[in-house]
């Protein structure tokens, strides 16, 4: 081909892709979803003081590698406290203490700098606990805010917890109120509602107290802050983190982990720590006026009132969905951020777990309505959207069975985020 035909034919061709390129619809462009911004966690613990701690750092230890595989970081836990000193933190966007807090004036000073240089922090029940403030006052009483360790509950137990601000990135997932793992509870010296630095994310609500077993050792009134927040800094403190245990045997008694609401508080703040999770989760979007059905992503199909009956004792089970009013259900609100589950074909029957058991794999049905917390469910909203249903006798939380047939019936089993316990709500006309 002759040069000035070949240069007019690639000016034809670099036209056509042009207006190929154009021709093409916006949204193809952005169809992908933006991947969450990966970030790295570094958690430090000790590891030998009160079987209670020891026992939350093991359990700690599974958790958070198992959580961070599902959110987009790393996990890594070590207990050389040195790392503060030496810059050995540098490359980490998040810092952790299980258990403990820095000893050495090489590592108060390295993580006083770390966090002044843009760094990011949670920790956990004991890393807050000094009878000397004055030793490290940066720290206890700047920093966290607390001061002084003042008095405990005894025994562990859990609480119901008062969600004081939703519109942080770390509890906008949380509902009004929730009900915490078990924890041993601390209260301070200092009163952290007058620091105007310090934001309380949540606190002891007063439908909990008295809050202990012992008499000696309860609290019978008061406010207690649980978590919360320095504006100043990356930060965020739990107040969580002490199992029951057997102590003659060494035998845990209760999770840290066994709160759904608690764990995505943590899931989430720990996302906004690292840089992955600055924008706010919508909204709670369950209206208590509306009808929904519930679709399961790991079983594939819908909750459904069984032969779409209504009586009391009917099977609550999963079923292709099909958008019939047996697979409609409306979300009344009873107190503390429970709901009542109620099915469109009668609405005063609920799901509600037979027997009023605790067992694992107790099966559910409806019954008709009568304020048992049999009968009531926390939802619980999950960063993807979805929600977790806990029941409030139990604990429990509602659960499908992956990979089973149409009319499997759905049964409580132990919270564990997983998607068998994942569900996604859809409006009906």
């Amino acid at each position: 081909m002759p040069r000035p035909l070949r240069r007019l034919a690639t000016r034809l061709l670099t036209l056509l892709a042009l207006v190929a390129a154009l021709a093409v619809p916006a949204h193809t462009a952005s169809a992908a979803p933006r991947a969450a911004t990966p970030f790295k966690v570094i958690a430090f613990y000790n590891g030998t003081w009160d079987a209670a701690h020891i026992d939350f750092v093991k359990e700690a230890n599974a958790w958070f590698p198992r959580t961070a595989a599902e959110n987009g970081f790393t996990y890594l836990a070590t207990t050389d406290w040195n790392l503060l000193a030496n810059g050995g933190v540098n490359d980490y966007q998040v810092v952790l203490f299980l258990d403990d807090a820095p000893q050495t004036a090489a590592q108060r000073a390295g993580f006083e700098r770390y966090m002044r240089a843009g760094g990011a922090w949670m920790g956990f029940h004991v890393s807050a606990f000094t009878t000397n403030a004055g030793g490290w006052p940066w720290y206890y009483n700047t920093f966290l805010g607390s001061g002084n360790f003042r008095s405990n509950t005894w025994g562990p137990t859990t609480a119901v917890l008062r969600t004081e601000d939703r519109t942080h990135p770390s509890t906008t997932g949380l509902p009004a109120t929730f009900t915490s793992a078990v924890s041993e509870w601390y209260s301070w010296s200092n009163d952290l509602r007058a620091n105007p630095d310090i934001e309380i994310l949540a606190s002891v609500d007063p439908s909990s107290l008295p809050l202990g077993t012992d008499p000696n050792q309860s609290w019978y009134s008061g406010y207690y802050p649980i978590l919360w927040t320095n504006t100043q800094y990356r930060m965020l403190y739990a107040n969580v983190g002490h199992n029951a245990m057997n102590y003659e045997t060494g035998t845990r008694l209760s999770s840290t982990f066994a709160s759904p609401a608690q764990n995505r508080f943590l899931i989430d703040g720990l996302k906004w720590l690292g840089g992955a999770g600055n924008d706010p989760a919508p909204t709670d979007p369950i209206s208590g006026t509306t009808w929904y059905s519930l679709s399961n992503d790991a079983a594939g199909a819908c909750v459904d009132a069984r032969a779409a009956a209504t009586a009391d004792g009917t099977a609550i089970q999963q079923y292709t969905c099909n958008g019939t009013l047996a697979q409609q259900f409306q979300f009344t609100p009873t107190d503390g951020g429970y709901t009542r589950i109620a099915n469109r074909g009668d609405p005063q029957q609920v799901i509600d777990v037979t027997g009023v058991s605790t067992a694992d794999d107790a099966p559910l049905q409806l019954w008709r309505y009568g304020g048992g917390g049999n009968q009531q469910w926390l939802p619980v909203r999950e960063a993807g959207g979805g929600y977790h249903f806990v029941a409030r006798h139990s604990g429990k939380c509602l659960n499908t069975r992956a990979g089973s047939a149409d009319g499997t019936q759905l049964v409580q089993r132990p919270c564990d985020d997983s998607p068998a316990q994942s569900f996604r709500l859809s409006a009906r006309p």
